[in-house]
């Protein structure tokens, strides 16, 4: 993110989100593997084979996640695509690339891939000609390293992202690497949904998972600066997760119907030497300062062009420790009565340093929450409750597209931003010492923060 002077157009939403990948699906992850538990209810190895699985919860996770999906798609399937849906003709494959007994795969795994080929993978694969096309093979000590860090429900994820991929061996692939990708990930969170309303009978999701899930997906992204028409590209943090929710929101269908070749992709290549050096990261003054320019921006043509209203400036300012108008000890507050009289938004100095550690726009995104607070109170809507705080999350992501669409002539995006807005809610926007009275899980302000971004104002309860 920097500041910039551009020519000032209509402000718009941002049509619809996606993101880019192929069906072999690569990942690095960092972190000590340790075993899971085994789940409370698994299938067994008589009902879904999985060659070269042992008796590793891993193993017993992941044949749960499968048998669930091959249940879903049964169902679900002929709806969706009007036709029946046909069993992976190749099977399933298990991997420990440390450990491998090459007895156990005379024929290689997914279409003749050497075992040792798998480390830190999981991959679907279908191809005329090669020894067990149409499957699924994975390396279940890649997969125990995600259950460490982020819970078992990350391997059921990967499980269904591919599985998403078999979807489209059989219907056919979008024309792009990143439209693949987030097409599979959407997919997945058809499935997810159907598991979180108690449709699986071995896999099972919480609310916690949901979370979990999200910051999982900030592992498998592609590094900030990777050109969404890159051959491999598998899309920024912000285009997955988006296609993740999109799915479970708004079911299969909309997986079939919204990635074709006029998706919008965020991802994006880095402009220069110095926004690569950066990590496209402005310095904290600068941030500073583009809080003060870009808001009042934003909610002034806001006030001007869609909401019919004249929006006045609240005092924007940085403290140590809550204002005395603040109603508890938060670190981002929005007083109706303090300032000059026109509100004040304030946020804590040491918490703002924290937040800037995920990078500048998370700094910016904790802002525009209180800020839309202020916003909501010009338009005499509420400001303490619930309703309030899902409002200004969403406005937020409005915001946020007006930055990316360069319709502000106070700040530029830079590739990363908008997956430090994920980490900022996922991080902070649930813990009550941020903001005050929350009652929202990150997966809900994540999905908040997308609603606004995508449709605007429409999206956002103020009267639209």
């Amino acid at each position: 993110m920097s500041q910039t002077a551009r020519s000032r157009g209509l402000l718009a939403a941002v049509a619809t989100l996606g993101v880019l990948a192929t069906s072999a699906c690569s990942y690095v992850v960092i972190g000590t593997p340790s075993l899971q538990g085994m789940p409370s209810q698994s299938v067994d190895d008589g009902t879904l084979q999985i060659v070269g699985s042992t008796d590793n919860p891993i193993d017993a996770l992941s044949r749960n996640a499968l048998a669930d999906l091959e249940t879903y798609w049964s169902q679900t399937f002929p709806d969706v695509y009007g036709e029946q849906f046909p069993p992976l003709a190749g099977g399933y494959f298990s991997v420990d690339p440390n450990d491998i007994d090459p007895a156990a795969y005379p024929e290689g795994i997914g279409c003749g891939t050497d075992p040792r080929d798998l480390e830190n993978n999981a991959f679907y694969c279908s191809s005329q000609g090669v020894p067990n096309s149409d499957s699924i093979s994975y390396d279940r000590a890649f997969l125990g390293e995600l259950a460490s860090q982020y819970g078992e429900v990350l391997p059921q994820l990967v499980m269904a992202h591919e599985f998403g991929h078999a979807v489209q061996g059989r219907v056919g692939y979008p024309r792009t690497s990143i439209a693949t990708e987030t097409q599979a990930d959407c997919l997945a969170g058809a499935w997810t949904a159907w598991v979180a309303d108690g449709n699986g009978e071995y896999a099972s999701v919480d609310t916690a998972d949901l979370d979990q899930l999200l910051r999982g997906y900030f592992l498998l992204r592609d590094p900030v600066g990777t050109g969404s028409g890159e051959q491999q590209a598998h899309g920024s943090y912000f285009d997955r997760v988006s296609a993740f929710q999109e799915g479970f929101d708004d079911g299969a269908t909309a997986c079939r119907d919204r990635f074709g070749p006029d998706r919008v992709f965020t991802q994006g290549e880095f402009t220069s030497d110095a926004d690569f050096a950066s990590g496209g990261n402005a310095p904290f003054p600068d941030t500073e300062d583009i809080l003060a320019a870009s808001l009042p921006e934003f909610w002034d043509r806001a006030f001007t062009e869609v909401l019919d209203a004249q929006f006045t400036e609240p005092e924007l300012q940085s403290t140590d420790g809550p204002p005395s108008c603040a109603p508890s000890d938060v670190a981002l507050v929005y007083c109706p009565d303090g300032g000059d009289g026109s509100g004040l938004v304030a946020y804590d100095a040491d918490f703002a340093s924290a937040a800037y550690d995920l990078g500048d726009f998370a700094l910016v995104t904790g802002v525009a929450i209180p800020y839309s607070l202020a916003a909501r109170d010009q338009l005499d809507l509420s400001t303490d409750d619930t309703a309030a705080l899902q409002s200004a999350v969403c406005l937020t992501g409005w915001y946020s597209a007006q930055v990316y669409n360069a319709q502000l002539t106070s700040v530029t995006i830079s590739p990363g931003d908008l997956d430090e807005s994920v980490q900022f809610l996922l991080e902070y926007g649930n813990d009550p010492d941020v903001l005050a009275d929350v009652e929202l899980t990150g997966f809900q302000l994540v999905d908040l923060f997308r609603a606004g971004f995508l449709n605007g104002a429409a999206s956002c309860d103020v009267g639209v």
